[in-house]
Parts: structure tokens; C-alpha cells; sequence
């Protein structure tokens, strides 16, 4: 493929953009047709018509990425008449090209350019969730030893802390944190919220900061009090889950959290290296 095409579709598509007053980014099919190489109207309107109909086979609403408008253009001598145009969405384009003459050069970068892009996308969006899902267990870790270190403040122990956090996921799961390892088959010595997904990391720490605002509101003395807050807790954010139809229990447990973060430390390093930057 030629070296000026490609520089070409890159550029243009990308600079061919508009925004809407909402901040809504669309293209215009008239200048998409352009780009794509279709000199007629006439013959990219029959890629219009294959675009729509892979649109509404998809479920999508064909309107919302395919709005028909009306613009002016000049005809010669000031004169000016109104044309048919459509506003596209990112993936009525894409749709658009998946539904062009692959025969024609800027159709097939255009193929490749949107498949590079959904991919960059999906790439981005699981590196944010793994990203997400790693704070999530670190936000848990400290909320926990925040418990730790209330729980010997005010009762002049903490060695039962380990049975106090087993009791709340018991509460939680409705299961014992030893029965939720072998459903998930997780090793014995291996924390279970390791293998928490997102969601269960979020709400056990919620669960958990709710036992340290009310341990110390209440200025709760004993072990027992604070343990009995700390399951209520976790049943109360139980029931709200099982309320929206989630059971913490019937969850699939996720990749180790560990492995996770190594990962992305690991790419972060690549990437740094990469751009020829050290950091300090």
C-alpha cells in the first residue's frame, strides 16, 4: 500500500472531524466519500445503505449514527443549493469501510486503520479496569489495617483481627472464606481477596470502613461488639447486592491480583523505555 495513502487517511480522517454544541465528535459522508475514493455520490450511497443495515443488524439505532442533514454549497456565480449530507458517528464510519469495495486501496487501510483503533481501545479499556481493580485491593489492604489499629486501640488486642475479617466474609458470601477458596480454587495459604473480582473488593471495603466509623463512634470496647458490627456490616452490603439480583458467592473469581500489578508495572517500565525516558 502506498506510503502517501496511508499518511493521508490518517491525517484527513482524523482532521475531517466536527463537534456538535454537546461535544458529540461526527463526520460528514460527503467527505468520508472522499476519502474512501468514491468520486460518485450515487455509488457510496449503496455503501451507505450496507453500513445502515449492518448498524440495525447489530442492535444499534441507525439514527443515532446516521443522521441526515441538509448543507449548502457554492455552485459557481455566489449561487448556492442545498445537498443531501449524513453526520456519522465513529462507528457508522467504521461500518462504512467494513462495507466499502475492499478492492479499492483507502478502503482496505480504512478496514485495517478501524481494527488498529477498536483494538487500541480495548486494549485501553482492560488496562484501565486492571488498573481500577488493583487500587481497589491496595484501598482494601488499608482499610483493613485501619481496622487492626482500632480494634487495638480501643479493646488492647488485635489477635483476633484475622477472625473478625473471616466472620465478615462469611457475612458477605454466605460461606466461609475457606469454602469460598475451594469453590474458586484458590491455594489455602493465598488471600481470597486476591482473587476478588472489582466489585467484591469495593464492597467489602465500604463494609469494613462502615465497622471503623461505627467502632469508633460508638466507642466499642470488646472484641465481640466490634466483631458483631463488622458482620452486620457485611450482611447489610450483602443484601443490597443479592437485592440487584448479584450473589457474591456465585461470582467467578479473577486473575491474581498480584500477577496483575507485576504486569502492569512490567508494561509501565516498556513503556517508559520505549519513549527513551528514565524515571527517577
Amino acid at each position: 500500500m502506498e506510503k502517501q495513502i496511508i499518511c493521508s487517511l490518517t491525517d484527513n480522517f482524523e482532521s475531517f472531524s466536527h463537534k456538535t454544541e454537546e461535544g458529540i465528535e461526527f463526520w460528514l459522508a460527503r467527505d468520508l466519500q472522499q476519502l474512501l475514493g468514491y468520486t460518485k455520490w450515487d455509488n457510496f450511497k449503496n455503501v451507505l445503505f450496507k453500513a445502515r443495515t449492518a448498524c440495525e443488524t447489530s442492535g444499534q439505532s441507525i439514527i443515532d449514527h446516521f443522521a441526515d442533514i441538509g448543507k449548502m454549497v457554492q455552485i459557481g456565480s455566489g449561487a448556492t443549493k442545498e445537498i443531501d449530507d449524513i453526520m456519522l458517528t465513529r462507528y457508522a464510519c467504521y461500518l462504512i469501510a467494513q462495507n466499502g469495495d475492499s478492492g479499492k486501496k483507502e478502503i482496505a487501510f480504512a478496514q485495517t486503520y478501524f481494527a488498529v483503533q477498536t483494538r487500541k481501545a480495548e486494549l485501553i479499556e482492560q488496562k484501565l479496569l486492571e488498573y481500577e481493580r488493583v487500587h481497589a485491593r491496595e484501598k482494601l489492604k488499608h482499610t483493613e489495617k485501619e481496622l487492626s489499629a482500632v480494634i487495638y486501640e480501643q479493646t488492647g488486642t488485635d489477635r483476633n483481627f484475622g477472625l473478625i475479617r473471616s466472620k465478615g466474609d462469611t457475612a458477605l458470601f454466605g460461606r466461609t472464606t475457606q469454602q469460598m477458596k475451594d469453590r474458586w480454587g484458590i491455594a489455602q495459604k493465598k488471600p481470597l481477596a486476591d482473587h476478588m473480582p472489582t466489585l467484591l473488593l469495593k464492597a467489602k471495603d465500604f463494609a469494613t470502613e462502615i465497622t471503623i466509623y461505627n467502632a469508633k463512634e460508638n466507642n466499642m470496647r470488646t472484641e465481640y461488639e466490634i466483631s458483631h458490627e463488622h458482620i452486620t456490616n457485611n450482611k447489610a452490603v450483602r443484601d443490597t447486592l443479592v437485592s440487584r439480583g448479584i450473589k457474591p458467592e456465585n461470582l467467578s473469581p479473577e486473575e491474581d491480583v498480584k500477577k496483575v500489578e507485576r504486569k502492569l508495572i512490567s508494561d509501565e517500565k516498556k513503556i517508559v523505555k520505549k519513549s527513551g525516558f528514565s524515571k527517577k
